[in-house]
């Protein structure tokens, strides 16, 4: 019989393979269109989306050297402006365009409403706790340089 531990294990790989392959980004980078989603929402929240260099690294646990390569492919192709904050060692971001983040925001929602059709509202609710849970609590650390 198979242990709980072992279990998590497979259970991750497998829903790791469907989210993969579905793609959950196909006109954007997925690293971009993740920093786009923090910034969007940030945009929802307070009609600005100011948002720190070192927010996007702590909040998407992504390694400072390719929050900065994102950042500024995004700058780059239009879709992100820099600015500095109240202290010059404090960089910021705001959208300049969501366009292309939007229609892909989009193909994303259908796939989220594709799993909450197979799961239903419940489990699709229970999944949001837990993955939040295991946020909160980072049991594999910080990605830092």
């Amino acid at each position: 019989m198979e242990t709980l531990d072992e279990r998590i294990i497979t259970a991750w790989i497998k829903l790791t393979g469907v989210l993969k392959n579905t793609r959950i980004t196909q006109d954007m980078i997925y690293n971009e269109a993740v920093v786009m989603n923090l910034v969007y929402n940030r945009y929802l929240e307070d009609g600005e989306g100011l948002v720190s260099f070192k927010e996007i690294v702590s909040r998407t646990k992504m390694l400072k050297s390719l929050v900065n390569r994102t950042i500024d492919s995004l700058v780059k192709q239009g879709y992100l402006e820099k600015t500095d904050g109240q202290d010059k060692r404090t960089t910021l971001v705001r959208a300049k365009n969501f366009d292309v983040f939007l229609k892909e925001h989009e193909k994303t929602l259908a796939l989220v409403r594709n799993i909450i059709a197979t799961i239903g509202e419940e489990d699709a609710e229970a999944f949001v706790r837990i993955a939040d849970k295991i946020a909160a609590n980072d049991p594999l650390g910080s990605a830092d340089d």
